[in-house]
Formats: structure tokens, sequence, C-alpha cells
């Protein structure tokens, strides 16, 4: 598990940056700042911001999971054919589009824990699945894929319109109880030690009983329900079901999970950093259109360049550690 006093230094960086994003874009442009402005930036960001929690249990067993981009996309078609072509009450359908995301975790989460396939080969294999498959669900509705299904009913509509006191966005609420309900799980429950302990040493974790192949699923299943969750909320909020309205998440989910400390190796990771991490990207993406006037098509740039940097700080900060640790066991040994 990360060392506690180093994770919190790490959330306490992060809180510097969102600090000084601030002050940056606010200094830019003035309406930055502005409440109203920038708790609407909320509804096209949050589906990110909850899908990264979920897939920070993924990474923290030192697997990966690149297809919860296209589970969005097959939630959001499916629960649309489902009410227009076969007359399913909205929630209903909803459900079962949670239902079909979780079967579509489970079945990566088993090819990846039972049969022992990379989960980077497995979840890009799934990603091409999914997308496919949500494709061909939409031909069934007859609209042509690009336009999607819309003319939901007010009631399931109503949901992302909510503000709480007026201002506070029913997503940001649902994304604040996601993280408080995540890191108790993760930090106060045996389900999250056994998380940390696969990923830190899977075989020593199953010699101590834990059954480390359902642990290990069960994470990518979790994580396809986000993606879930995520589909339904953005569907609800632009008013139209899609195919593709997850294809460009996979970048910022990745980053805001690395970014939070989360190690691509497994073993360590945090749900609060991730969180954190997520509204740095978010306020990135909010801010470099608004503020510096940058094309939204060029934001995946500093993304990219972010998670590089990240990787590669990290790889030479553990280098020189571990060259440090051989020097001072040599002249011991000496």
């Amino acid at each position: 598990m990360m060392n506690k006093d180093k994770m919190g230094r790490w959330e306490f960086v992060l809180l510097a940056v969102i600090l000084a994003e601030f002050v940056i874009f606010g200094l830019a442009n003035p309406k930055f700042l502005m409440p109203r402005i920038l708790l609407g930036s909320v509804n096209d960001i949050i589906s990110i911001c909850i899908i990264s929690l979920f897939v920070t249990l993924v990474m923290i067993t030192g697997g990966i999971d690149i297809q919860v981009g296209s589970i969005v996309g097959l939630t959001s078609i499916t629960l649309g054919v489902l009410w227009q072509s076969f007359g399913i009450n909205i929630w209903i359908s909803s459900l079962l589009a949670v239902v079909l995301a979780a079967l579509c975790g489970a079945l990566s989460g088993f090819i990846v824990a039972y049969i022992k396939v990379q989960a980077m080969i497995v979840t890009l294999g799934g990603g091409f699945l999914y997308s496919g498959l949500a494709l061909a669900i939409s031909n069934i509705s007859g609209s042509a894929s690009y336009k999607g299904i819309s003319g939901f009913p007010a009631s399931f509509l109503s949901f992302s319109k909510f503000r709480l006191f007026g201002f506070i966005p029913s997503q940001l609420i649902v994304f604040i109880i996601l993280t408080i309900l995540l890191y108790i799980v993760l930090e106060k429950t045996k389900y999250g030690r056994k998380i940390f302990l696969v990923g830190v040493n899977e075989n020593t974790a199953r010699f101590c009983g834990i059954n480390t192949r359902l642990v290990i699923m069960s994470t990518y299943i979790l994580a396809a329900i986000s993606a879930a969750i995520a589909g339904i909320i953005l569907t609800s909020y632009i008013g139209t079901s899609k195919s593709d309205i997850g294809s460009t998440f996979t970048l910022p989910i990745i980053t805001s999970v690395v970014l939070g400390g989360t190690l691509s190796t497994g073993g360590k990771g945090s749900v609060i950093g991730t969180a954190l991490a997520s509204v740095v990207i978010g306020l990135m993406r909010f801010g470099l259109p608004l503020c510096f006037k940058v094309n939204n098509q060029y934001l995946d740039i500093p993304l990219g360049l972010l998670l590089l940097i990240i990787i590669v700080a990290r790889s030479l900060f553990k280098g020189q550690f571990n060259f440090r640790k051989l020097k001072f066991f040599s002249t011991k040994a000496n």
C-alpha cells in the first residue's frame, strides 16, 4: 500500500496545482472564476472524473482498462434503443444498460484474471468489440448513428438539470458521493486491502488465501459499471443517445489515475489523489479554450505531454532511488 505520508504530500501538491490553475486562468480571463460558468463546465468533465475513480482500482491491481470509453457509448445507445425501439421504461432501460456494461467488464476481467492475457491487449480488443457492438445496436433504431436518439422523457432529462441550492450540479454531487464511498471501500474494508495486496504481489496474496482472480475480475466489473453510470449521466445531460460519446475519454482517464499517484505497475494508489487529479485535468480542459483560445481538437496534446512527463519523472526518480540504495548497501558490505 502506498505510504500514507507520501500520498498525503502528493495530494497537497495537486491542491496547489488546482489553486495555481485558478490564479492563472482567472487572471487570463475573469469569466473563469464566475461560479455559474465554472460549475456549468462540470457537465463536460464529470463523466471522466467518475470513471477515473474506478479505473484506479484496476490499476492498483497492476492492470489497465482502456475499454471504458467504449462502454460509455455502448450504455448510451443501449438505453436509447431499448426505450425508443422496444418501448421499455427509460429507467428500466438504464438499468439494463448497466447490466450489459457489467457483463462487458466481467468478460474482460475474466480473460485478464483467469486466462492471464495481458490487460492492455484484452481491454484494447474490448474497446474495439464494444464500440462495434454499440454501432450495431444503433442500427436497430433506424436513426443515423451520427444523429443518435433524442426526445427522452422530461424525468430523465431533469436529472442532469437539477441544481442543489440553485447552483451545484447534480453530477458534482454524484461525483463527491462516489469519491467518499470508494475511499471508504479502498481504505477501510477488507476488500480494499485485498486490492492493494494483489497489486503488491499477486502470488503472495494468493498464498494468504485471497481469491486474487476474483478480486482482479471484480475491479473490471466496477470500472465498467462506473462507465455505464457516466454514460447515463452524459446522455441525460446532452439529451441524445449516441454510440460514440465516450470515444475521447481514454487519455484523460488514464492521465487522471496516473497523475493522482497510482503506479502503472500496481500496488499503490489513492482515490482522493485521482479525484484531485481529475479536477486538475478538468480545469485544464475548460480553462485552456476559454482563457487562451486553445482549440478543443488540440486538448489531447497537453494531456499527452503531462502523462509522459509523469511517467518519465517517476522512472527517473525510481532509478535514482534504487541507485542510492544499491550504493548504500555496497558501502555497508565493504
